[in-house]
């Protein structure tokens, strides 16, 4: 965080809640264009826009007036960040990464024709 914003959240930030992930997430009286608040987020680590869970990503957006905690079932997963481009990324099978062995077309594959 810089200095800056810091000091912008210290004088005129109120806080309005913290995700699971401890990013902490402010509103400011002062309005901006289309009479709406200042709305931000305070990451807990790496600035990273990809961390901010959709009931957060929401309110941060004006989509809703107050931020909506989602239910969540048994079977959802915890929220996770954009992965792309980290170790943790996913590669398919025969990606050059994973060794570039792609398997061998089984010849079930009949191409459309417009002819019918």
């Amino acid at each position: 965080m810089t200095l800056g914003t810091w000091l912008y959240t210290k004088f005129k930030g109120q806080k309005v809640g913290e995700d699971d992930i401890g990013n902490v997430y402010y509103r400011s009286s002062r309005k901006r264009a289309g009479n709406r608040e200042e709305r931000w987020v305070v990451f807990a680590g790496e600035s990273e826009a990809s961390i901010v869970p959709p009931e957060w990503h929401s309110w941060l957006h004006h989509t809703t007036d107050e931020p909506i905690k989602a239910q969540r079932e048994s079977w959802h997963k915890p929220h996770q960040c954009n992965l792309t481009g980290t170790e943790d990324a996913y590669l398919p099978p025969g990606h050059d990464r994973m060794g570039g062995n792609r398997l061998v077309a089984t010849g079930d594959y009949e191409a459309w024709s417009p002819d019918g």
